[in-house]
């Protein structure tokens, strides 16, 4: 197994002189910018990754499953005030069940967690799970999390537990297909203001990874956020609550501000912020071996990436979660500071891709055909 040390790990990110670290990104980088040339990759730029999507024909709904080549250590960051979840709480610290086997991931909002079964049945046909003592028996660990994407279309489809099986069936380590697929396919965001006539946008599954020496670090992330949506690099909203008169974006932030100026005293602000309504999830991998301890702090640090291209993120009524995944592939003596701090720009690029690949739905256009228009 190949080895990194500590000095090579911090010479490679910060390059030689007048070298940014960004030469060091994958041949697939795009740019998000004319400025700044952004990272992108995909989550199965991870080795032991594979990554399969169940996308509903009858409304915009589905889920995503990630499967690990054995077993993967992980750890969670719940920074949302409403997550969805199963088996969540075994990635918390003190629980004595340090590595997983699939995380699923669907929409439907709490209805979706009914899918996970089909995960677990998938792996438990391929005797994949902990050894529980028993004659030909074996646990699967799958976490399940969810995202609200019961406002379009017909409700009552869901995605169950055959949706999750084909998902599972679909897996691969072939590059993620991005948009509105699987988990994305329900997917909207800049929804704060929405009852005063502010329409969102569509978003979708982004990706992004990164390559330094050894260690690769990626991400896959579904954006689901009543905020805005931003170019992190530049600042500039790509997707978010739109102008009535389609000419541009409101702002959601600055918006808030200019209607507590104005307010009479004591006056309420009316915001669409329902609790369990719009939840980011991310999950960020690495190829180096950290302990679900480690993988907690990890994602913590890879949260703030998130909190860098969607404003307002972390509010009342979101579930926002990050997991942080490791292969344990690559053992390297690696800062877990220095993943942690990578792990956020990769994080952070993969919310702009959720908002650029995806496409539009009746009534929640997409960047491709409201804001590339107004460029």
């Amino acid at each position: 197994m190949s080895r990194i040390t500590r000095r090579e790990f911090t010479r490679t990110v910060m390059g030689t002189a007048g070298v940014s670290w960004a030469s060091a990104l994958p041949a697939r980088a795009h740019a998000s910018s004319p400025a700044a040339p952004s990272p992108r990759g995909s989550l199965t730029d991870v080795p032991g990754i594979k990554v399969g999507h169940f996308t509903d024909p009858r409304r915009p709904t589905g889920c995503t499953a990630i499967l690990f080549d054995g077993e993967a250590a992980a750890g969670v960051d719940y920074d949302g005030s409403a997550p969805g979840d199963w088996l969540g709480v075994m990635l918390q610290p003190a629980s004595p069940i340090d590595t997983i086997h699939a995380i699923l991931m669907a929409g439907a909002g709490p209805f979706g967690l009914a899918a996970v079964p089909g995960a677990v049945r998938y792996l438990e046909e391929r005797k994949q799970g902990f050894d529980w003592g028993i004659p030909n028996t074996r646990i699967p660990i799958v976490v399940g999390t969810v995202i609200d994407d019961l406002a379009l279309g017909d409700a009552k489809i869901r995605p169950d537990p055959e949706a999750a099986y084909q998902a599972c069936q679909a897996a691969s380590a072939a590059p993620v297909e991005e948009g509105c697929v699987g988990i994305g396919a329900g997917a909207t965001v800049g929804k704060m203001l929405h009852s005063r006539g502010i329409g969102g946008m569509k978003a979708g599954v982004g990706c992004a990874s990164l390559r330094l020496g050894g260690v690769v670090i990626a991400a896959l992330v579904v954006a689901n956020s009543v905020g805005d949506i931003l170019d992190w690099r530049s600042g500039k909203i790509i997707a978010g609550g739109r102008r009535p008169d389609g000419k541009g974006f409101v702002n959601i932030v600055e918006t808030l501000k200019q209607q507590l100026t104005e307010a009479a005293p004591g006056a309420s602000l009316q915001i669409d912020d329902l609790a369990l309504r719009s939840t980011t999830l991310a999950v960020v991998a690495t190829n180096v071996a950290f302990n679900k301890t480690q993988l907690t702090k990890i994602a913590m640090m890879a949260s703030t990436g998130a909190a860098r291209a969607i404003n307002p993120y972390h509010t009342t009524g979101d579930g926002d979660s990050t997991f942080a995944i490791s292969t344990n592939k690559l053992k390297a003596d690696v800062p877990l500071s220095a993943v942690g701090a990578l792990a956020a720009e990769v994080v952070a690029d993969a919310v702009v891709q959720s908002a650029k690949m995806a496409t539009s739905v009746e009534g929640w256009p997409a960047y491709r055909d409201y804001t590339a228009r107004l460029e």
